[in-house]
């Protein structure tokens, strides 16, 4: 009997997500890691899933000798996305045939790098993927799958419409709950608001997220920054109440209260942080508007300069 061919998938980024993604794939899918830092054949690694239990997670390292993937998911961090798909020009140069046919899905946070994205590469199909899945790597290296959620796939351009649902399918391969949205972007918005309602504080103040609640620089700064995000939302044509948004951000941080954010693992590796693709966002878009975001102009300040006296 024929044995049949799993689908390829190259996951650019080996960070906590990337590493989440690829051990989930890897039985069902052929996997690999396109990264500059590993020069090795392989990433190998330990992991931790949402039951507690523990794998060793075995990922190639992908080489041109390997050829086409059938699917391409950007792992990294909102600032470096742009950089980390530079290498693959060619593949996806709108003068060949075959780009049209490989679906490239974003995992960033926050919003601003997409669009450049969309912008760059007007004859691929790019879609945007929002997750609520919670992964970060252990100072011992342990991969831990903090909380399960949902991933919610859609199209960011035309040509991506038609490959959005073999994203799904290609993600779905994992096991981990994913569906297609073909409302995306209102999506992005939601957990712009959500991130940048958490993971400022969670750097800030140095805690798991669910440890935000109630503590007073949390409380005496939230209703304004859901306020700010709300407004300019309204503005953007995507109306959505500021109380709906905290609500949303506090379900959040209760539901992933041991989760330690991306941007509380950046600040304490000394790594350049998103907080211009989230807080920072919302700052520069409201003032392009004419409107004021002192809130999340104060948190914006703050995380730079906490990472400043951190390196």
């Amino acid at each position: 009997m024929t044995q049949a061919i799993k689908p390829r998938i190259m996951i650019i980024g080996a960070g906590a997500m990337g590493r989440l993604w690829a051990a989930y794939l890897h039985t069902a899918a052929e996997v690999w890691f396109a990264t500059r830092s590993v020069s090795g054949p392989k990433i190998d690694y330990p992991m931790r899933d949402a039951t507690g239990s523990r794998h060793s997670i075995s990922v190639p390292v992908w080489v041109r000798e390997r050829g086409l993937p059938d699917c391409i998911l950007v792992m990294t961090k909102a600032p470096d996305a742009e950089a980390a798909l530079a290498p693959f020009d060619a593949l996806l140069s709108t003068n060949t045939l075959l780009s049209t046919d490989i679906p490239v899905v974003l995992f960033q946070n926050g919003m601003g790098s997409q669009r450049t994205i969309v912008e760059r590469y007007p004859g691929v199909p790019i879609i945007a993927a929002s997750t609520t899945e919670g992964a970060y790597i252990a100072p011992d290296g342990l991969l831990v799958h903090a909380g399960k959620g949902i991933t919610w796939v859609g199209g960011l351009n035309a040509i991506a419409q038609s490959q959005a649902e073999a994203a799904v399918n290609y993600l779905g391969l994992s096991g981990l709950t994913v569906a297609q949205d073909n409302d995306i972007e209102g999506r992005l918005w939601q957990k712009l608001a959500i991130n940048a309602g958490i993971n400022p504080f969670t750097a800030l103040l140095d805690c798991p997220n669910g440890e935000i609640l109630g503590n007073g620089y949390f409380e005496q700064r939230i209703g304004g920054v859901c306020e700010e995000v709300s407004t300019l939302m309204n503005a953007r044509g995507r109306p959505i109440p500021a109380a709906t948004l905290e609500a949303q951000v506090r379900e959040i941080a209760n539901r992933t209260a041991t989760n330690s954010s991306s941007m509380r693992q950046d600040i304490r590796a000394g790594r350049q942080t998103e907080i211009d693709m989230m807080n920072g966002f919302v700052v520069r878009e409201s003032e392009a508007l004419g409107l004021s975001a002192p809130v999340n102009r104060e948190l914006t300040t703050a995380v730079r300069a906490l990472r400043h006296t951190k390196a």
